[in-house]
């Protein structure tokens, strides 16, 4: 009886654990560069982690796999990754809908602004490799805030290897152009002077292309962080290089406000979110 109910208890355990997030090294030998960071990773506040010096990606597979997948690229102003609200607390709703969820802890750009691109390719790489692993052939980059900017790189600034099926982005950092970007994100990215050009060539509404992947994008009128120009023009280049855009728009809700219960629009963007990954999958 007691190695019966040992052996049910392995089981039981080894289920759970088969389901639970697995955690995958971006660069297991070194990565390809530097951001010249070498201290401890930190909680900078809380939920909040700077000083990353060993990115990686947190996985949660999808018991009941319905074909996507989808990385998060939490915001922080590329300074910290705001890891819970904008990334690990939306596990258990993306896996509800048979969605495989990874949340990425990138790398800062702490002077070397290719940084955070090269550990978002990296990740889409991984996800790529493991896409039979764990059951699916669509894979999304989300971003919220900074990590908006950065799924937004990832969609525009692609290889054929690094190409993301679709894009969701909640209030994005967008622009490098000082006269709407957030200046924070700006100057962590790109430093306090950088050239005309530079700033123009991560002005991602200007890297739209016909191969831009399809997006979703989410932002407040009354966003004081981040101008919702952003949103507005980056939905505006989509659509005249005829990518299929979704831009949602809501009167309130300030900044930063991810899957939080306080924002009042929770069941509208999550409804509507909803609906349009059941209209790109079935595409």
């Amino acid at each position: 009886m007691k190695n019966l109910i040992l052996l049910i208890f392995m089981s039981l355990s080894f289920g759970a654990f088969a389901q639970g997030p697995v955690t995958i090294k971006l660069w297991p030998n070194g990565a390809p560069n530097s951001n010249g960071i070498t201290e401890p990773e930190q909680e900078v506040r809380k939920n909040r982690i700077g000083k990353i010096t060993d990115p990686e990606l947190i996985v949660f597979p999808a018991k009941d796999p319905n074909g996507m997948a989808i990385i998060a690229c939490p915001g922080g102003g590329y300074q910290y990754v705001a890891i819970d609200h904008e990334g690990l607390n939306m596990a258990d709703w993306f896996n509800s809908m048979g969605i495989t969820y990874a949340v990425l802890k990138y790398r800062m750009p702490n002077g070397n602004k290719d940084v955070p691109l090269s550990d978002a390719q990296q990740a889409i790489k991984i996800m790529r490799a493991n896409q039979d692993k764990w059951k699916f052939n669509q894979l999304g980059i989300m971003g919220s805030s900074a990590g908006g900017h950065l799924a937004s790189s990832a969609a525009t600034h692609f290889t054929t290897e690094t190409r993301p099926d679709f894009q969701i982005l909640f209030y994005p950092v967008i622009s490098m152009s000082p006269s709407i970007t957030h200046m924070g994100s700006h100057n962590n990215l790109l430093g306090k002077n950088p050239s005309q050009e530079t700033e123009e060539f991560f002005s991602n509404e200007k890297q739209v292309s016909k191969q831009t992947p399809p997006a979703f994008i989410m932002h407040s009128s009354d966003d004081s962080a981040v101008p919702v120009e952003n949103s507005i023009n980056y939905y505006t280049a989509l659509v005249k290089n005829g990518v299929s855009a979704s831009l949602h728009i809501y009167p309130i809700g300030g900044h930063g406000w991810g899957f939080g219960d306080s924002f009042k629009y929770k069941r509208q963007w999550t409804g509507e979110l909803e609906m349009w990954l059941r209209q790109i999958k079935s595409k």
